[in-house]
């Protein structure tokens, strides 16, 4: 799996809409996200783990805690990821359930959970458990093994070099 392009809005740290165009980085397939303390990083993390698998990188973060807490009020907080995997490119779409402002009336309403992924040729797909399948399908690993391969966040290094 090769990130392409990555949306991140209310999400985080991330108040408004943050881009990331991976395509920059070029073609190595390893990338090294480095920063300050708080700055950010593993919240991209959190964004393409949650963007795949509906879940955060880690296991001390839950869905409740994405919405921004600097985010404005009619703020959306959802997560695109354009991705790669076996010479085909797909696109995901969540966003976690969250309080907004009510587009009629005034006062704050539940948005609701979403996701959608785009397959080639395909119509999209809405339904949580069958995205999370084909997303596994695709892939070919799950949530848990994707944290632990693909990223190594900061206090867990200590973890794999003591692992089995």
């Amino acid at each position: 799996m090769r990130p392409i392009n990555l949306k991140i809005s209310g999400f985080g740290p991330y108040a408004g809409t943050v881009e990331i165009d991976f395509t920059r980085l070029g073609n190595n397939g390893l990338y090294l996200i480095t920063g300050d303390t708080g700055a950010g990083k593993t919240t991209i993390f959190d964004a393409i783990a949650y963007a795949l698998y509906g879940e955060p990188s880690g296991e001390n973060r839950k869905v409740s805690m994405l919405r921004s807490m600097y985010a404005a009020a009619d703020t959306p907080t959802e997560v695109e990821l354009v991705f790669s995997c076996n010479g085909k490119e797909y696109r995901i779409r969540r966003n976690p359930e969250y309080q907004r402002t009510k587009k009629s009336g005034t006062g704050m309403t539940t948005e609701a959970a979403k996701q959608e992924l785009y397959c080639p040729g395909k119509q999209p797909i809405t339904r949580q458990r069958e995205v999370d399948k084909a997303v596994r399908e695709i892939i070919g690993i799950d949530g848990n093994q994707f944290s632990q391969i693909a990223m190594i966040a900061q206090g867990e290094f200590r973890k794999l070099l003591k692992a089995g």
